[in-house]
């Protein structure tokens, strides 16, 4: 016995249609595990203010090119996704730590769970919160 599959005639990937996923979904997804990597460094972040906690994503996503084959039984690509997130961190820490967790878990996670490939991303540290920054006094901070 024949499965319909097999019956029916194999119909190039442009012709089929295509899912795509919007700029701002893949945005949430991507402050999302920002998040969730921020939150493993548990030490600074008693600086910054409850309300400046949230990573500022923007991403664009472009539709991916007709590929020719890949990977046996991984998912087609569906676009490639350009981001800029922007961080406030607690001070004193280790910057660079953390900008490169947000990195790294934003690329695999992303192309994880929607499929898209972050072919440029760029973390922005915009605000550095300190204890000492916070002092009514008019002191110097050494």
């Amino acid at each position: 016995m024949t499965r319909e599959a097999d019956r029916r005639p194999a119909v190039p990937r442009r012709e089929r249609g295509a899912t795509t996923v919007a700029d701002r979904v893949v945005a949430k997804i991507a402050a999302q595990v920002a998040r969730e990597a921020l939150s493993r460094f548990t030490e600074p972040t008693g600086h910054v203010p409850p309300g400046h906690r949230t990573p500022h994503v923007t991403a664009v996503v472009r539709g991916a090119p007709e590929r020719a084959g890949g990977p046996a039984g991984s998912p087609p690509a569906l676009g490639q996704a350009r981001m800029r997130i922007a961080l406030e961190l607690g001070y004193p820490s280790d910057i660079g730590a953390q900008c490169a967790a947000v990195r790294r878990e934003v690329t695999e996670r992303v192309a994880a769970w929607a499929g898209v490939e972050v072919s440029d991303l760029v973390v922005a540290v915009e605000r550095l919160h300190s204890a000492h920054s916070r002092r009514t006094e008019r002191e110097r901070v050494r």
